[in-house]
C-alpha cells in the first residue's frame, strides 16, 4: 500500500469521525443544553473512548457534564480545598516530551493511607487533571507521567485511592492520558497492582509501562529530551510543585 492510499485512508477516518462528533453533539445538545460549551475535541475524546459508539459516547459525555456540576461548582478547585494534599509534594509538573506532551512527576511514596481524607483526595485529582489539561500547548490533548514508586511500602498503599483517581481520570477525563512510565517499582507494589488491574480500561492498560531500575533512565530519555528531563533522572529542569 502506497504512501497516498495510507493518507487516503486517514483522511476517510477523519471525516468518518467527525459525522460521528456531529451525531453526537445533536444527542447531547438536545439533552442538556450545556454541552453547546464543548468544543468537537472533547466530544471526540469520548468518542474514541467508547471505540466510536456514538449512544454510549454520549451517555459517558452527558454523565461528565452532570458530575461536573457537583464535583467543580465554581468552575476551579481552589489550593485551600487540597492544602493537605498539596502539603505532600507527591506531585510535580514541568517540561514536555519529544512530542510536545506536558510531562508529570508522580511520587507515589508520598502518599500515606494515614493522612488521606477520601473526599479531599478526589478533588486534589480532579485539581492536578484540570492544572494538566490547561498547561496542553496548541495541538495536544495528552500528557505523559512519571510515576517513581522509590520507597513505596504498606504505608502507601491505599487501593480505595487508587481506584478513586482511577475512576475519575478514565470516565471524566478520558483519552487524555497519554503515557505511564513506572520505575523504581517494589516487588511488594504488585501485590497492589494486581487488585487494582482489572478495573484499569483497555484503552488505559495500552499507556501504561513497567521500566527495569537499570533501564529508567535510557526509556525516560526515548520519550523526553534531556533538556526537558527532571534533574533527579539526570535531566537539566528543576522539579516544579503542581501547586507552583
Amino acid at each position: 500500500m502506497g504512501s497516498l492510499d495510507i493518507e487516503s485512508i486517514a483522511t476517510e477516518d477523519q471525516s468518518e469521525e467527525s459525522k460521528k462528533v456531529a451525531q453526537m453533539r445533536a444527542l447531547v445538545e438536545a439533552q442538556d443544553p450545556s454541552a453547546k460549551e464543548a468544543d468537537d475535541k472533547a466530544l471526540r475524546r469520548f468518542l474514541r473512548a467508547r471505540d466510536h459508539d456514538i449512544d454510549k459516547a454520549s451517555a459517558m459525555f452527558l454523565k461528565y457534564l452532570k458530575w461536573r456540576r457537583s464535583a467543580i461548582p465554581n468552575g476551579y478547585i481552589s489550593d485551600e480545598e487540597v492544602k493537605n494534599e498539596l502539603s505532600q509534594d507527591k506531585l510535580y509538573m514541568q517540561g514536555f516530551d519529544k512530542t510536545g506532551r506536558p510531562l508529570l512527576v508522580l511520587y507515589g511514596g508520598r502518599h500515606y493511607y494515614s493522612k488521606r481524607e477520601m473526599n479531599e483526595f478526589k478533588r486534589y485529582v480532579i485539581y492536578c487533571l484540570e492544572k494538566i489539561c490547561a498547561r496542553m500547548p496548541e495541538g495536544h490533548e495528552k500528557f505523559i507521567c512519571i510515576s517513581d514508586l522509590k520507597g513505596w511500602g504498606y504505608s502507601n498503599c491505599d487501593i480505595r485511592a487508587y481506584l478513586a483517581g482511577l475512576d475519575i481520570l478514565q470516565n471524566y477525563y478520558p483519552e487524555r492520558l497519554g503515557k505511564v512510565v513506572l520505575i523504581n517499582v517494589p516487588s511488594i507494589f504488585m501485590k497492589a497492582w494486581k487488585i487494582v488491574y482489572p478495573f484499569i480500561d483497555k484503552h488505559t492498560r495500552e499507556k501504561i509501562v513497567f521500566v527495569d531500575d537499570e533501564d529508567f533512565k535510557t526509556v525516560l530519555l526515548n520519550d523526553i529530551d534531556e533538556s526537558q528531563l527532571p534533574d533527579v533522572y539526570g535531566g537539566k529542569l528543576q522539579l516544579v510543585s503542581i501547586a507552583d
